[in-house]
């Protein structure tokens, strides 16, 4: 599915996202969907009111971003899922359109918002990612806040890795997508025309200790470029790895003539779909319009522009204000 618009281009467009292999409908009460929705619309505020008062859409990502990673329905910071181990490691990555300046974390658990980490790396080192301990002594070195592990223990969590490790042992297909993996992101055109994306996650529940996905991996989780759209993913990291989906959707705008809502499904439905790649995009472009493709149950997402209204969705439905509800 793929929804999208075009906004006036004096004004500024921001999309979040909270991962794509949702909950099943059939599972999903009607409690739990209004916590997802609040949880979107706490995220696109929280970046509305940077981009309103004309800030930059770096700064709106990173906020949007740091509400997700609050909110431990999600699968990043306090809501991040376990490895097989028992441990959690979270990757996170941010990117400036302006200036395709990017950082990037993987591997560590400590930071309360592992976005931070990332637009640490970005504006106070020479490099773009960085991981486990040495992440964690730069983050310390940086002043950013941490936390122990008790802080990111949900109950969800650690029973969601005993179901897949007892399903591992018995030899059962675990068909649930919501533990196949999870993202969140937000990406934002502000009223200066620029562009910026942000990623983070706690990966897929009972991977392998140091698995790394596409989130921190620029060009395939995260991408933002001013010349023309920025893009976070949600889904099977590997295939999103070895197709570079991000920057694919950056190519097919520049190279082969297409708009956002095109190249976007072409990459999540044409290419990654049939090569296993289960999961979805939030992409805005340099004229603010914007596309949220998936190609799996569901996908977490929501969209606000100039007109302030916060729009979300978890399935194959049109966005929604549900705070007018």
């Amino acid at each position: 599915m793929t929804q999208h618009t075009t906004p006036s281009p004096i004004g500024f467009t921001l999309a979040v996202h909270g991962g794509a292999g949702t909950i099943l409908r059939s599972s999903m009460s009607p409690e739990r969907a209004a916590a997802y929705h609040a949880g979107l619309r706490r995220a696109l505020e929280a970046g509305r009111l940077v981009l309103a008062a004309g800030g930059a859409a770096l700064d709106a990502v990173t906020a949007a971003v740091m509400e997700l990673e609050d909110e431990p329905l999600f699968n990043a910071g306090r809501g991040a899922v376990y490895t097989s181990a028992g441990k959690q490691e979270m990757d996170a990555a941010i990117m400036d359109g302006r200036n395709h300046a990017a950082g990037a974390v993987a591997g560590i658990c400590g930071p309360r918002n592992p976005i931070l980490a990332a637009r640490a790396v970005m504006e106070q080192s020479e490099h773009v990612l960085l991981i486990g301990d040495s992440a964690l002594a730069f983050c310390q070195a940086q002043g950013i806040a941490m936390e122990d592990a008790a802080y990111f223990f949900t109950e969800a969590r650690w029973q969601a890795l005993q179901e897949t490790l007892a399903m591992r042992r018995s030899g059962t297909q675990d068909q649930d997508e919501s533990r196949k993996h999870g993202t969140v992101g937000a990406v934002a055109r502000d009223m200066h025309g620029h562009l910026a994306a942000a990623t983070s996650t706690g990966g897929m529940t009972a991977k392998a200790p140091g698995r790394v996905g596409d989130s921190p991996v620029i060009g395939a989780g995260t991408w933002a470029s001013d010349a023309s759209c920025a893009v976070s993913a949600t889904g099977h990291g590997e295939i999103f790895i070895r197709y570079a989906a991000a920057h694919e959707i950056d190519a097919r705008l520049r190279f082969a003539g297409l708009g956002l809502e095109a190249a976007a499904r072409v990459v999540v439905v044409d290419l990654l779909g049939p090569a296993g790649g289960s999961g979805g995009v939030i992409a805005v472009d340099k004229d603010g319009s914007f596309a949220l493709p998936f190609n799996c149950a569901g996908m977490y997402r929501g969209v606000v522009t100039a007109d302030g209204v916060l729009r979300t969705a978890i399935y194959d439905e049109p966005l929604v204000d549900f705070s007018a509800a």
